[in-house]
Protein backbone atom coordinates (compact mmCIF):
# COMPACT_ATOMS: atom_id res chain seq x y z
CA UNK A 1 0.00 0.00 0.00
CA UNK A 2 1.35 3.46 -0.88
CA UNK A 3 1.97 6.18 1.75
CA UNK A 4 -1.14 8.06 2.53
CA UNK A 5 -1.68 11.89 3.82
CA UNK A 6 -3.88 12.05 6.76
CA UNK A 7 -5.31 14.99 8.68
CA UNK A 8 -4.91 16.15 12.18
CA UNK A 9 -5.73 14.16 14.90
CA UNK A 10 -7.96 15.28 17.72
CA UNK A 11 -6.84 13.96 21.22
CA UNK A 12 -7.27 14.92 24.85
CA UNK A 13 -5.86 15.56 27.58
CA UNK A 14 -5.55 11.98 28.87
CA UNK A 15 -3.65 11.48 25.79
CA UNK A 16 -1.20 13.43 26.37
CA UNK A 17 0.12 11.23 29.66
CA UNK A 18 -0.20 8.09 27.73
CA UNK A 19 3.21 6.53 28.15
CA UNK A 20 2.97 3.35 26.53
CA UNK A 21 5.12 0.18 24.89
CA UNK A 22 3.16 -0.36 21.59
CA UNK A 23 2.95 1.84 18.71
CA UNK A 24 -0.40 3.63 18.12
CA UNK A 25 0.23 6.40 15.59
CA UNK A 26 2.51 6.87 12.85
CA UNK A 27 5.71 8.63 14.06
CA UNK A 28 5.48 12.03 13.90
CA UNK A 29 1.69 12.10 13.47
CA UNK A 30 0.37 15.53 14.14
CA UNK A 31 -2.81 16.39 16.74
CA UNK A 32 -4.12 19.08 17.98
CA UNK A 33 -6.02 20.01 21.60
CA UNK A 34 -8.39 22.60 19.70
CA UNK A 35 -6.81 25.24 22.16
CA UNK A 36 -3.96 26.31 19.53
CA UNK A 37 -1.41 23.32 21.32
CA UNK A 38 0.15 20.97 18.89
CA UNK A 39 1.40 17.59 19.44
CA UNK A 40 3.75 15.03 17.66
CA UNK A 41 3.66 11.43 18.52
CA UNK A 42 7.18 9.89 18.86
CA UNK A 43 9.00 7.24 20.39
CA UNK A 44 12.00 8.26 23.69
CA UNK A 45 15.47 6.85 22.48
CA UNK A 46 17.71 5.29 24.88
CA UNK A 47 16.63 7.76 28.29
CA UNK A 48 13.54 8.63 29.65
CA UNK A 49 12.05 11.70 28.39
CA UNK A 50 10.99 14.50 31.06
CA UNK A 51 8.48 16.75 31.23
CA UNK A 52 9.24 20.64 30.46
CA UNK A 53 12.31 20.00 28.43
CA UNK A 54 13.88 20.77 25.35
CA UNK A 55 13.84 17.65 22.70
CA UNK A 56 15.90 16.56 19.51
CA UNK A 57 15.50 14.35 17.05
CA UNK A 58 18.21 11.54 17.13
CA UNK A 59 21.66 12.21 15.88
CA UNK A 60 22.68 11.95 12.40
CA UNK A 61 24.72 8.36 10.95
CA UNK A 62 26.80 9.80 8.47
CA UNK A 63 28.13 6.36 7.61
CA UNK A 64 24.84 6.10 5.78
CA UNK A 65 24.76 8.98 3.81
CA UNK A 66 26.25 9.20 0.44
CA UNK A 67 25.31 5.45 -0.62
CA UNK A 68 25.41 3.93 -3.88
CA UNK A 69 22.75 1.64 -4.49
CA UNK A 70 21.99 -0.83 -6.96
CA UNK A 71 20.32 -0.35 -10.12
CA UNK A 72 16.22 0.42 -9.83
CA UNK A 73 13.64 0.96 -12.11
CA UNK A 74 10.53 2.84 -12.11
CA UNK A 75 7.72 1.11 -9.71
CA UNK A 76 10.62 -0.54 -8.42
CA UNK A 77 9.43 -0.87 -4.23
CA UNK A 78 12.82 -1.85 -3.09
CA UNK A 79 16.37 -0.40 -3.47
CA UNK A 80 19.83 -2.23 -2.25
CA UNK A 81 22.28 0.01 -0.66
CA UNK A 82 26.09 -1.01 0.71
CA UNK A 83 26.30 0.29 3.79
CA UNK A 84 28.98 2.44 5.01
CA UNK A 85 30.74 1.43 8.34
CA UNK A 86 27.88 1.54 10.96
CA UNK A 87 25.67 -1.58 11.19
CA UNK A 88 21.48 -1.55 11.26
CA UNK A 89 19.02 -2.64 13.01
CA UNK A 90 15.66 -4.18 11.96
CA UNK A 91 13.62 -1.45 10.93
CA UNK A 92 15.70 1.34 12.21
CA UNK A 93 14.83 3.43 9.43
CA UNK A 94 11.41 2.27 9.22
CA UNK A 95 9.16 5.79 8.89
CA UNK A 96 11.93 7.55 7.75
CA UNK A 97 13.24 8.79 3.88
CA UNK A 98 15.27 6.98 1.48
CA UNK A 99 16.90 10.71 -0.11
CA UNK A 100 18.54 10.63 -3.33
CA UNK A 101 21.09 13.13 -3.51
CA UNK A 102 23.17 12.80 -7.01
CA UNK A 103 21.62 11.95 -10.08
CA UNK A 104 20.01 9.87 -11.45
CA UNK A 105 17.10 10.50 -9.45
CA UNK A 106 18.56 13.40 -7.20
CA UNK A 107 15.65 15.69 -5.60
CA UNK A 108 13.24 12.56 -4.99
CA UNK A 109 12.53 11.33 -1.14
CA UNK A 110 10.97 7.83 -0.79
CA UNK A 111 9.49 6.56 2.69
CA UNK A 112 11.01 3.59 3.85
CA UNK A 113 8.41 0.45 5.09
CA UNK A 114 10.73 -1.88 6.49
CA UNK A 115 14.32 -3.27 6.04
CA UNK A 116 16.11 -6.22 7.82
CA UNK A 117 19.32 -5.64 9.94
CA UNK A 118 22.46 -5.44 8.48
CA UNK A 119 26.05 -5.64 9.20
CA UNK A 120 29.06 -2.65 8.48
CA UNK A 121 29.63 -2.56 4.81
CA UNK A 122 27.22 -5.28 4.11
CA UNK A 123 23.82 -4.82 1.20
CA UNK A 124 20.92 -3.57 3.03
CA UNK A 125 17.83 -4.12 1.15
CA UNK A 126 15.27 -1.42 1.55
CA UNK A 127 11.15 -1.69 1.44
CA UNK A 128 9.38 1.43 0.29
CA UNK A 129 6.46 2.64 1.09
CA UNK A 130 5.74 3.90 -2.76
CA UNK A 131 7.63 3.25 -6.01
CA UNK A 132 10.70 4.62 -7.33
CA UNK A 133 9.69 7.60 -10.00
CA UNK A 134 13.14 8.30 -11.66
CA UNK A 135 15.38 5.05 -12.18
CA UNK A 136 18.35 4.88 -9.74
CA UNK A 137 21.51 3.40 -11.46
CA UNK A 138 24.94 2.81 -9.52
CA UNK A 139 25.82 6.45 -9.99
CA UNK A 140 22.80 7.62 -8.02
CA UNK A 141 24.23 8.29 -3.69
CA UNK A 142 21.66 8.20 -1.39
CA UNK A 143 21.21 9.18 2.08
CA UNK A 144 19.42 7.01 4.96
CA UNK A 145 17.12 9.26 7.09
CA UNK A 146 15.58 8.97 10.37
CA UNK A 147 12.44 9.82 11.38
CA UNK A 148 12.83 12.44 13.34
CA UNK A 149 10.18 11.50 16.20
CA UNK A 150 11.92 8.08 16.49
CA UNK A 151 14.13 7.65 19.07
CA UNK A 152 14.26 11.60 20.69
CA UNK A 153 16.30 12.64 22.79
CA UNK A 154 16.84 15.61 25.44
CA UNK A 155 18.41 18.54 23.50
CA UNK A 156 22.08 18.55 24.49
CA UNK A 157 24.29 21.59 24.92
CA UNK A 158 25.78 20.83 21.76
CA UNK A 159 22.98 20.37 19.04
CA UNK A 160 23.65 16.98 17.08
CA UNK A 161 20.39 17.10 15.07
CA UNK A 162 17.01 19.59 14.65
CA UNK A 163 14.91 20.26 17.94
CA UNK A 164 11.61 18.51 17.43
CA UNK A 165 10.00 20.05 20.68
CA UNK A 166 8.72 19.70 24.02
CA UNK A 167 7.98 16.62 26.66
CA UNK A 168 4.89 16.90 28.34
CA UNK A 169 4.84 14.31 30.21
CA UNK A 170 7.17 11.31 31.30
CA UNK A 171 8.16 8.81 28.22
CA UNK A 172 9.60 6.06 29.33
CA UNK A 173 13.01 5.00 27.04
CA UNK A 174 12.02 3.19 24.04
CA UNK A 175 8.54 3.75 24.51
CA UNK A 176 5.59 6.13 22.78
CA UNK A 177 3.62 9.14 23.27
CA UNK A 178 3.48 12.75 22.48
CA UNK A 179 5.72 15.89 22.55
CA UNK A 180 4.70 19.27 22.27
CA UNK A 181 5.64 21.31 18.93
CA UNK A 182 2.91 24.20 19.00
CA UNK A 183 1.31 26.58 21.20
CA UNK A 184 1.75 27.75 25.06
CA UNK A 185 4.05 24.90 26.32
CA UNK A 186 6.40 24.51 29.65
CA UNK A 187 10.08 24.58 29.71
CA UNK A 188 12.88 25.37 31.57
CA UNK A 189 14.72 28.44 31.41
CA UNK A 190 18.58 28.83 31.62
CA UNK A 191 18.97 32.54 32.81
CA UNK A 192 16.18 34.81 33.67
CA UNK A 193 13.93 35.35 31.02
CA UNK A 194 11.44 38.68 30.49
CA UNK A 195 8.57 38.27 28.38
CA UNK A 196 8.22 38.37 24.94
CA UNK A 197 11.72 37.34 24.12
CA UNK A 198 12.57 34.84 21.34
CA UNK A 199 13.94 32.10 22.80
CA UNK A 200 16.01 28.92 21.71
CA UNK A 201 17.94 25.74 22.63
CA UNK A 202 20.28 26.62 25.87
CA UNK A 203 24.17 25.64 24.87
CA UNK A 204 25.22 25.22 29.08
CA UNK A 205 22.01 22.80 30.69
CA UNK A 206 20.75 20.01 28.10
CA UNK A 207 16.71 20.34 28.16
CA UNK A 208 16.66 24.03 28.23
CA UNK A 209 16.08 27.43 26.90
CA UNK A 210 17.54 30.50 26.98
CA UNK A 211 17.55 34.27 25.24
CA UNK A 212 18.05 33.10 21.57
CA UNK A 213 20.97 34.27 20.07
CA UNK A 214 22.33 34.37 16.55
CA UNK A 215 23.74 30.87 15.96
CA UNK A 216 20.73 29.16 17.15
CA UNK A 217 17.04 29.35 15.65
CA UNK A 218 14.40 30.39 17.97
CA UNK A 219 11.79 27.52 18.89
CA UNK A 220 9.76 30.35 20.58
CA UNK A 221 8.93 33.29 22.89
CA UNK A 222 7.91 33.58 26.44
CA UNK A 223 4.68 34.51 27.44
CA UNK A 224 5.72 35.59 30.81
CA UNK A 225 8.92 36.14 32.57
CA UNK A 226 10.68 33.01 33.64
CA UNK A 227 13.34 32.98 36.59
CA UNK A 228 16.40 31.19 36.18
CA UNK A 229 16.11 27.15 36.71
CA UNK A 230 12.61 27.86 36.68
CA UNK A 231 9.74 26.71 34.45
CA UNK A 232 7.48 28.91 32.53
CA UNK A 233 5.48 29.42 29.40
CA UNK A 234 7.03 29.64 25.98
CA UNK A 235 4.36 30.39 22.92
CA UNK A 236 6.14 27.35 20.88
CA UNK A 237 7.17 27.50 16.89
CA UNK A 238 8.77 24.15 16.19
CA UNK A 239 6.48 23.72 13.59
Amino acid sequence: MSSQLGADLVITAGDLTLNTSVQQHTLGARSTTGDGRIFRYAKAGAVDLVPGKLQQAPVEITNHQNLTPAAAAIKATSVTVTLGATAVTANQYAEGWLVITVTPGQGYQYKIKSHPAAALSASLVLTLEDPIVVALTTSSRVDLILNPFSGVIVNPTTATSSAVGVAVTAITAAQFGWIQTGGVATLLADGALTVGVNVSASNAIAGAVEAAVTAQSAIGTTVTGVADTEYGAVELSVE
